[in-house]
């Protein structure tokens, strides 16, 4: 899977839990650019992500995700 279709699918969580399609995701995008991706929604999305690519994250990836470009490099290294 490449890294576009992998972005895809991550936005398709992120609409799914956020309820709303008001955002760009890129490599820089970060919780503060994004209506509504706050500490809660944070971890329903992970758990959407996980199911969407049937993976779980390890506790030690989930720290150092910084942005959306980190957390497709990470799904990337799960698959």
């Amino acid at each position: 899977m490449n890294k576009e279709e992998i972005l895809s699918k991550v936005k398709i969580a992120f609409v799914s839990v956020l309820e709303h399609d008001n955002f760009e995701l890129t490599d820089e995008t970060t919780a503060s650019d994004v209506d509504g991706w706050e500490s809660i929604t944070h971890m329903i999305i992970i758990a959407e992500v996980e199911k969407s690519f049937s993976i779980k994250f390890k506790l030690m990836d989930l720290m150092n995700m910084n942005n959306i470009g980190d957390l497709i490099n990470t799904i990337q290294s799960e698959m």
